[in-house]
């Protein structure tokens, strides 16, 4: 249950258009609802402002459909990340609804266009084309999660000119998520270009001494910047959240 909805549900009652036994039916159903496997956090978005997201990997189509019931019968959206094709479409098929980005492997059951919370601009920034599985997921999410997004796709330091032709959305934007892999240098030098936070994400992608991203990590975790900070390998979901977070302050 969002707050809206549990704003909504207090003042039916402080209205007389819902009896309080009726209320305490749906409070009662708050914390968590059980289901094969799984115990779908119902309360999270009352606690931390967004909803559970259904982690895929390790866990079978069956199962995802079980908790995205679960979500949708609480009035939550559903939003599954790391979702393989396959599984998605058996998904799909269980629940008869759903949006699936094979890129970024989410999965999205809610409304087509999520209204704005957010203060300003996310802005999305990959090195590579081949960055863009991480780059998308952040991306997709940060707009389920209700900002408004810009995406600037292929500006990696091996052709600094394509990065300062967009300055302008660079420094217009409130948050930067900014994805690369190989030696991990453009959190760095977007860092020393804007006055705004920058969510590093490396990536796996990179030769053999990229090591499946750690060189990118290290990179970005030894960054002269001091407005930049780092989450996990090929970690977007986590650096759309924080930086839906950020954008809400």
């Amino acid at each position: 249950m969002s707050p809206d909805r549990l704003r909504e549900l207090l003042e039916a009652v402080r209205a007389g258009e819902m009896e309080t036994d009726q209320a305490l039916e749906r409070l009662a159903r708050l914390p968590f609802v059980d289901v094969p496997g799984a115990r779908v956090d119902t309360h999270r978005a009352l606690r931390s402002g967004l909803p559970e997201v259904i982690f895929s990997p390790g866990k079978t189509p069956e199962q995802i459909a079980d908790i995205a019931t679960a979500l949708r019968g609480d009035d939550h959206p559903v939003l599954a990340t790391r979702l393989d094709p396959e599984p998605a479409a058996r998904v799909r098929e269980r629940l008869g609804t759903g949006d699936y980005d094979p890129i970024a492997r989410t999965f999205w059951v809610g409304p087509t266009e999520v209204p704005a919370s957010g203060k300003g601009v996310v802005a999305v920034v990959s090195a590579g084309t081949a960055d863009q599985p991480a780059a998308r997921e952040a991306t997709r999410v940060a707009g389920y999660f209700g900002n408004k997004v810009e995406e600037l796709v292929d500006v990696g330091v091996a052709g600094l000119h394509r990065l300062l032709a967009a300055s302008e959305t660079l420094r217009a934007a409130r948050v930067l998520i900014v994805v690369a892999g190989m030696e991990g240098a453009l959190p760095s030098v977007v860092g020393g270009l804007v006055d705004k936070p920058v969510i590093a994400v490396p990536t796996s992608v990179g030769y053999g001494a990229s090591f499946g991203g750690v060189a990118a990590l290290l990179g970005m975790l030894n960054s002269c910047a001091s407005n930049v900070t780092v989450v996990n390998i090929d970690n977007g979901f986590g650096a759309a959240y924080v930086a839906t977070l950020i954008n809400r302050l």
